[in-house]
This record gives structure tokens, C-alpha cells and sequence, in this order.
């Protein structure tokens, strides 16, 4: 038996990146399950607002810089003063990339690199860190992409990015012990600001190529996440692959 515990439905989850899109869906279902959350992005929307206004007592919200280190660290100390110890992190924070990489500069790759890789890894860090302190079974979930499995032109460095949050997602299970489960999930194309830097023609070839003809939601990824967070599935070290079958 291990000597650990689940985590409960009063449990503490940081989302990074939770002002729109995905992102939002996430902080919303987490407020929906009874948990509190504690998430920030560049720009509080209006939305995200409006949801830690009617939750004060279960929802922080604050804009951070995900590539700010002490900004992070300072964020996570806020949000455990008002909603309690932290047990889970949901990293969803990314940016895209619309360029063929001998087009890509030098500068824009740097800052790809550091939102979408360095950035999750110095968070996770921070939090896990408050788990291993805590006498609970703490949950991380990697947002990556089936971009880290299967090739497209135009985004060799987001590319790079996620397949190297995959990566870690795994080491980090064999080196959390159990303390931590940790996973993936690798979406496929949302019809979203991200993926519409690829241009209608290429998102219009990627619905064809897709058996189910539909491009990714965000309802079709939430319940992944819920699920990876507050149920005792045993699930750890794996990529969770949620595309419309259009991988296969």
C-alpha cells in the first residue's frame, strides 16, 4: 500500500496560462469540481476576471510573465498565502511560431524556447518543491502537442519545445517515486490563435488528413485534464494523445 493520498476536491492547482482559450476552460473546470486554483498570464481577460470575482475565496489571478523567474516564484508564495498548500500544476502556457526555421531569427527561437520549455520547467520546479513537502500525491500536466510526434513545416522550434516537456514529463515520474504523477497531454489543431498562424489552407489540409474531420476543442481536452488531476487512474509517465485520429 502506498503512504501517500489522493488528492482531494479541496486540492490547490496551478494553471499557467489561464486567461483564454484552453487555458480558461481548464481554470473553469477546476472551479466547477469544487478545487481552487491559482493561475496568471500575460493579460487578465476580462473573463478570468470575472470568474476570481465570483470565486474570491477559491480563485487568485495575476499578471505574470511566465519567463520571469522571480516573478513565477512570487506568484506561487501569493497564491499559497490565500488558497492554502499547492499540490498540483497544470503546465499550459505556450507560444507559436508561423515560420520555416531557416526563416525563424535567432531571437524569435530564444523566446520560444524560453516561454514554451524553460519557463514550464522552472514552475514545475517551484511547485514541486511544495509537494514534496506536503504528505499528499501531488499531479503536473504537460499541454504539449502532437507536434513533439508527428512533423510540421513552420514549427521546428515550438516542435522542439514540447517534444523536450515530453521528456521531462517522464523523467520527472521515475524521479518523483510515486510522489508525483506526472503526464502529457498532446493535443491536436485547435482552431484557436495558436494554431491559425498556420493559415486556413494548411488548417483546412489538417482537417481533410483527420479521420474525424474535426479539429481539436477545448471540451475534447478538459476532461483529460480533470481526470488527470483528480482521479486515481494509476496513470503516470505517459503522453495522452487527443487529436481526432489524425496521427494514425
Amino acid at each position: 500500500m502506498s503512504d501517500v493520498t489522493p488528492i482531494p476536491p479541496a486540492s490547490v492547482t496551478v494553471v499557467s496560462g489561464g486567461s483564454r482559450g484552453l487555458g480558461l476552460a481548464i481554470v473553469q473546470s477546476i472551479v466547477d469540481r469544487g478545487a481552487k486554483v491559482a493561475t496568471f498570464a500575460r493579460t487578465v481577460t476580462p473573463e478570468l476576471e470575472a470568474l476570481a470575482a465570483a470565486h474570491p475565496d477559491r480563485v487568485h489571478v495575476a499578471s505574470v510573465d511566465a519567463t520571469d523567474s522571480k516573478a513565477l516564484t512570487a506568484f506561487v508564495k501569493e497564491a499559497e498565502a490565500k488558497l492554502g498548500p499547492i499540490d498540483s500544476l497544470v503546465n499550459n502556457a505556450a507560444i507559436g511560431q508561423d515560420s520555416l526555421h531557416i526563416h525563424t531569427s535567432p531571437a524569435k527561437i530564444e523566446q520560444i524556447v524560453a516561454t514554451n520549455l524553460t519557463a514550464p520547467l522552472v514552475l514545475t520546479r517551484t511547485v514541486l518543491r511544495r509537494i514534496l513537502a506536503g504528505p499528499g500525491r501531488g499531479r503536473i500536466v504537460f499541454v504539449t502537442s502532437i507536434c513533439a510526434q508527428r512533423g510540421y513545416a513552420g514549427l521546428v522550434a515550438y516542435s522542439s519545445t514540447k517534444g523536450g516537456l515530453d521528456s521531462a514529463m517522464r523523467a520527472i515520474a521515475r524521479e518523483m517515486h510515486g510522489r508525483v504523477l506526472a503526464n502529457s497531454i498532446a493535443p491536436g489543431f485547435f482552431a484557436s490563435e495558436m494554431s491559425s498562424v498556420l493559415g486556413q489552407t494548411q488548417l483546412d489540409a489538417i482537417t481533410r488528413r483527420t479521420p474525424t474531420g474535426l479539429l481539436v476543442e477545448p471540451e475534447n481536452i478538459v476532461p483529460y485534464v480533470d481526470l488527470l488531476l483528480f482521479d486515481d487512474t494509476n496513470t503516470n509517465g505517459q503522453v495522452l494523445v487527443v487529436d481526432g485520429g489524425g496521427s494514425i
